[in-house]
């Protein structure tokens, strides 16, 4: 229900529509508007454009899109996680996790400005690999061409594709497949060495303590024995100070890869030197052959033991020499170079003020966070206030709920409990005593309604344990489906029913939308018949349809 820059939206869908669109793609009269452009606050405080397609483009590049993943999806690298089916930002992390385990540096990799610098004529090229309809390049040409508008002024697109496009996401991963396939074969050549050499000092404690426990069972003085034990014991102490490989050697190499986007993350068991040479090597492969530029103000190169960031996270190897004793009865230092993923706090900052839930004060025992009332809210009945929170709190604890440090959300979900408190007693102007006595029930902050069938109901506020979760219990995101049918009954099927679900008369009809249910106010027929159907649509003739418009309609 987003209108571009024609104004036109779903609303109006009809069998006559779909056929004439079908008409001038088959005779490649189609011509796709330019977006509408509007901008949307990024983290770092810059604005991010995204382009608002006509209702006739989306149609057009979901169709567009559906092609290109059946023929590209297959072929994507598994390093591959963005905008794509059953892969996400945890699944990515989840590859970071198990894959970059013992890794000495990290390269932090962004591209600057990836979707506003996408190649036509490189992106065209690719496609044609896999693509031989002509026809089908020229229609992909002719959306990257497109151009949008801003404060109605008409500007051309020579590179890049819209970011909010529909087709982009897919374009996008086409466009990068062969940075993965370029980092897949430098991969095969950076790797050497089969295993670390051996640590001599290790293995040398080792035989020290097969030595002493050579024949133990055979011993039958009791004090040996227990010499023995506490000899054992100092050497396994010594021993686990130690890796069973050389953590230094110049011969043994690994790189790690995993992408999300325009943003990937790569591990280097190496040198630094080495970590250098690859960027430089990135960059060259970037600039010479997808025409794109590393951004320098955010690729860094990061020693393993202080954190990089990727998708939210800090990402770091752990230096511990905590043992777990394995099932044969051996000491591990299991928990030696194992991946770290934290929340920052500075992470969970930035989100509080972002939801104006939280101010800064200070005294003499530093920085304080301290819950706020949000202005905003107030005015609000209790209900969606109560459900704001919910929904605010869901939403960021269970993106950082694989965090190792994830106690650190309870902090999170503090600031905005008493933040709730306070907004309800700036609501009522009362304190917030009075508020949590007013709305205890039992245990729990909880707002009674009314629903529906006059039924009294009780939504209450989420307190939960932030117990990290195992990446095993993840659910992937699913890509969205960007046309969405809510009805249980096909939009095309009751189109092709030729009767009109207001009047009754038989004619060429057309879809009429609207984009919450909850906004259909007042008690006329047509809008009962929506409400009780719980469908967004209703098939109207076009005469039912002017007067629904003109508010006409009985």
């Amino acid at each position: 229900m987003s209108p571009g820059s024609d104004g036109s939206t779903i609303d109006k869908m009809s069998l006559e529509r779909i056929s004439n669109l079908i008409e001038k793609l088959r005779t490649e009269q189609y011509k796709p508007t330019p977006v509408r452009r509007i901008y949307i606050l990024k983290k770092n405080g810059k604005q991010r454009p995204i382009g608002i397609p006509s209702f006739d483009d989306k149609l057009v590049q979901e169709v567009i899109r559906m092609i290109l993943e059946a023929i590209f999806e297959k072929q994507f690298d598994n390093s591959s996680h963005g905008f794509r089916p059953h892969k996400s930002c945890h699944t990515a992390l989840k590859q970071v996790h198990n894959r970059f385990t013992g890794v000495k540096w990290f390269i932090e990799g962004d591209i600057e400005g990836f979707f506003d610098n996408i190649n036509h004529d490189t992106m065209i090229c690719i496609l044609r690999h896999r693509i031989a309809d002509e026809r089908f390049l020229r229609l992909i040409r002719k959306f990257l061409n497109a151009g949008y508008l801003e404060d109605w002024k008409y500007h051309k697109t020579f590179s890049g594709t819209p970011q909010g496009g529909i087709v982009s996401p897919i374009l996008a991963n086409i466009y990068l497949d062969q940075l993965d396939k370029y980092i897949r074969q430098y991969i095969a050549v950076f790797d050497e060495g089969k295993r670390r050499e051996q640590n001599e000092a290790y293995h040398k404690l080792s035989r020290q303590k097969a030595k002493l426990l050579y024949k133990f069972d055979r011993l039958r003085d009791l004090q040996i024995r227990k010499e023995r034990i506490e000899k054992v014991k100092i050497v396994e102490s010594q021993r686990k100070l130690l890796s069973s490989g050389n953590e230094m050697d110049s011969r043994y190499k690994r790189l790690k890869y995993v992408r999300y986007a325009d943003d990937f993350l790569i591990g280097i068991i190496g040198s630094k030197r080495d970590c250098e040479q690859i960027k430089a090597d990135i960059q060259q492969y970037l600039k010479e052959n997808l025409n794109l530029t590393l951004s320098a103000e955010k690729t860094l190169i990061t020693q393993s033991n202080k954190a990089a960031r990727f998708l939210g996270y800090d990402v770091s190897i752990r230096k511990s020499n905590h043992t777990k004793r394995t099932k044969d009865g051996h000491l591990m230092r299991t928990f030696q170079s194992k991946v770290i993923l934290d929340v920052p706090n500075k992470t969970i900052l930035k989100k509080l003020f972002s939801y104006e839930a939280v101010k800064l004060i200070y005294d003499h025992n530093g920085e304080k966070w301290k819950p706020t009332k949000r202005i905003k809210l107030q005015n609000n009945d209790d209900l969606e206030i109560l459900n704001a929170y919910n929904t605010e709190i869901k939403g960021f604890t269970n993106y950082y709920r694989i965090a190792n440090n994830s106690s650190a959300l309870h902090d999170f979900r503090y600031i905005m409990e008493y933040s709730m408190y306070k907004t309800f007693a700036a609501k009522y102007r009362t304190t917030v005593g009075k508020i949590r006595s007013k709305y205890r029930h039992g245990k729990d902050f909880a707002v009674t309604y009314t629903g529906k069938n006059g039924v009294v109901k009780r939504n209450v506020f989420r307190k939960e344990s932030f117990q990290r979760v195992s990446y095993s219990t993840l659910v992937t995101d699913n890509l969205p489906n960007t046309i969405t049918v809510s009805a249980r009954t096909s939009l095309i099927d009751r189109l092709q029913a030729q009767t009109c679900e207001a009047c009754g008369a038989t004619n060429q009809l057309q879809m009429h939308h609207v984009r919450k249910l909850k906004d259909l106010q007042g008690n006329e027929p047509w809008k009962i018949l929506m409400i009780a159907r719980r469908r967004k649509t209703l098939a109207v003739c076009y005469s039912c349809h002017r007067k629904i418009h003109n508010g006409k309609m009985d």
